[in-house]
């Protein structure tokens, strides 16, 4: 059977690593990969085929920096013409990205069945664009899998039940397992920015919530000022765009680095202390690493491992934010699997194949 799988961005091609490599292992399935050019940095993209292991994509639509709704609009009109020309059995998306909800609007028109992997994710806030974008491809996906019995209960809660609906496990956690060991034989990222290991605090950030509101912004900038170890920040194309238009600057104990590919930020985060984040698939990073994490945002679609310890919420718009960075946090606890055994993958291409009977 031919699955026709639609990823953009860097978290969609960590998860289609693991689903990518069932596939191959099987002979049921042929794929074809539609890379829609979301994140069309190389760092961002070319270098994640490589390291992953990831067959190179059949088609690139180069379609990226426009607005959500540019964007989702040229996606869908796009991979429309490519499912008409493959015309594949399936369709599977990933997760919450305009990339995601373009790929499932296409399919639904042409009627072709829809996978969602990470179906069930809710983060309650309708102001976050992959809000909207995940709560609609659930409501018309003919699979639903998802990555823990916390996105059960919210399909539940919205009356989308049966045995279309399945608690896989979590894909990032299968590849964080596949690609670890490997991240510590290749990476020398450590040695190239000249760190050493839990002597620094790890930060990400990206979201528009946080990138496009001034006061939001300045404030993490303020927080990393007053941090009690360095900070190192990969930093996101959209943030560094934003903070020469608002005419900040870069605190003197942060570190800027350029984008890293998968490998590189394994390493990163399994060596820092303390990652700081507003990035749904890092706080899950974070956990498989044992290291504390805390959420730059309000709320977060991953609350077990908040209530696990793990994760801590801290919204850049509070009061005495500036202080969170002033001590690590201790560690969680270990005494639960919330995202299943490692083997995700190849229980999705099993239920795929399953269903295609």
């Amino acid at each position: 059977m031919k699955v026709l799988t639609i990823i953009g961005a860097r978290p969609q091609f960590i998860k289609a690593a693991a689903v990518s490599r069932a596939f191959r292992r099987s002979a049921l399935f042929s794929e074809v990969i539609v890379h829609t050019g979301q994140h069309f940095d190389s760092n961002m993209s070319d270098i994640f085929f490589d390291e992953l292991e990831i067959p190179h994509p059949d088609y690139n639509l180069g379609i990226g920096g426009g607005s959500h709704g540019q964007n989702t609009g040229r996606m869908i009109e796009a991979i429309e013409k490519v499912m008409v020309e493959e015309r594949p059995d399936w369709i599977l998306v990933y997760g919450d990205t305009d990339s995601t909800l373009a790929g499932a609007i296409a399919a639904v028109k042409l009627h072709i069945p829809l996978v969602h992997v990470e179906a069930g994710l809710r983060s309650f806030n309708n102001r976050m664009p992959e809000e909207t974008n995940r709560k609609l491809t659930d409501h018309v996906s003919t699979l639903l899998l998802v990555p823990n019995v916390v996105a059960l209960g919210n399909l539940d809660a919205e009356g989308i039940r049966g045995a279309h609906v399945m608690n896989v496990g979590d894909v990032m956690y299968d590849a964080a397992l596949i690609f670890s060991a490997k991240a510590e034989r290749e990476s020398r990222v450590l040695d190239d920015l000249g760190l050493a290991p839990k002597q620094y605090i790890l930060a990400t950030v990206h979201r528009q919530e946080n990138t496009d509101v001034r006061e939001r912004l300045e404030s993490i900038l303020r927080a990393f000022a007053a941090a009690c170890q360095p900070v190192v920040l990969p930093l996101h194309p959209r943030t560094r765009q934003r903070v020469a238009q608002m005419g900040l600057s870069i605190p003197g104990n942060v570190k800027v680095v350029d984008p890293v590919g998968y490998l590189d930020m394994v390493m990163l985060e399994k060596n820092a202390s303390l990652i700081a984040t507003d990035s749904g698939g890092v706080q899950k990073e974070a956990y498989f690493h044992q290291v504390p994490c805390i959420t730059l945002r309000d709320e977060t679609e991953w609350v077990e491992l908040v209530e696990l310890g793990w994760n801590r919420l801290a919204s850049p718009a509070s009061e005495g934010f500036k202080a969170v960075f002033s001590s690590i946090p201790a560690a969680g606890r270990l005494d639960a699997m919330p995202y299943g055994d490692g083997h995700a993958a190849e229980l999705i291409a099993k239920v795929i194949a399953e269903h295609n009977r």
